[in-house]
């Protein structure tokens, strides 16, 4: 049963289809997990009730993942093989279309200025934020050394979603909501596609280390 009290990070956590209404409805629930659904509505503008039906109908028409019942090394090696192998395959590629987009049609005025910087600024700071999660805090959850010998890494890791987070809001800005406009060419278009995507992966992503992963080795 879904309480508006719960927090979004919560109800993402026990409910893994929710993730695709909040995405939906623009509610962040990764970085923003500790926002309770009520108040989280309330400034979006959306009835918490109608949000809660729209995640109880979706759950009964979808079977997902419970990560949160599962061991966590099971889960690491998800977060590996769903998102960091893919992040290293697919952000290299969404960058290079965005500096030819940017080459191309940087004499139209609804050309995304910016959005190839600011691009390979996050794949940078991904690369190092992932090597950090598969040298030093991976290994230390697999080996059970829990609790306090994890929370600082855990926080600092934390800081860089939150950075993330900002990249993500700012990669949207520039990509206008990922809408292409009229004029917009095949590979202008793809690219728009594709950072969504990548915006719902990222989200996916963090929700499952933030509001699962972390809290659970926090306290081992």
């Amino acid at each position: 049963m879904i309480d508006s009290n719960q927090t979004l990070g919560h109800v993402a956590a026990s409910h893994p289809v929710s993730t695709l209404v909040f995405l939906r409805h623009r509610l962040d629930f990764c970085c923003g997990g500790g926002q309770r659904l009520a108040e989280a509505c309330q400034r979006a503008g959306l009835d918490p009730e109608a949000v809660i039906k729209e995640i109880e109908t979706a759950e009964t028409a979808r079977a997902s993942e419970r990560w949160d019942t599962r061991s966590l090394p099971d889960l690491i090696d998800f977060i590996l093989g769903a998102y960091h192998a893919p992040l290293r395959v697919d952000l290299p590629a969404l960058l290079e279309a965005a500096r030819r987009v940017e080459r191309v049609h940087e004499k139209k005025s609804s050309c995304p200025r910016g959005l190839a910087a600011l691009l390979a600024q996050l794949a940078d700071e991904l690369e190092q934020h992932m090597t950090k999660e598969e040298q030093i805090l991976f290994p230390a959850i697999r080996e059970g050394r829990g609790g306090g010998a994890v929370r600082m890494p855990i926080r600092v890791m934390m800081q860089e979603h939150d950075d993330h987070g900002e990249n993500l809001r700012r990669m949207r800005e520039l990509a206008t909501g990922f809408e292409p406009p009229p004029e917009a060419c095949a590979t202008w278009r793809a690219l728009y596609a594709g950072l969504q995507k990548l915006e719902a992966d990222l989200m996916e992503h963090i929700h499952l280390e933030n509001n699962i992963l972390f809290p659970r080795a926090s306290t081992g």
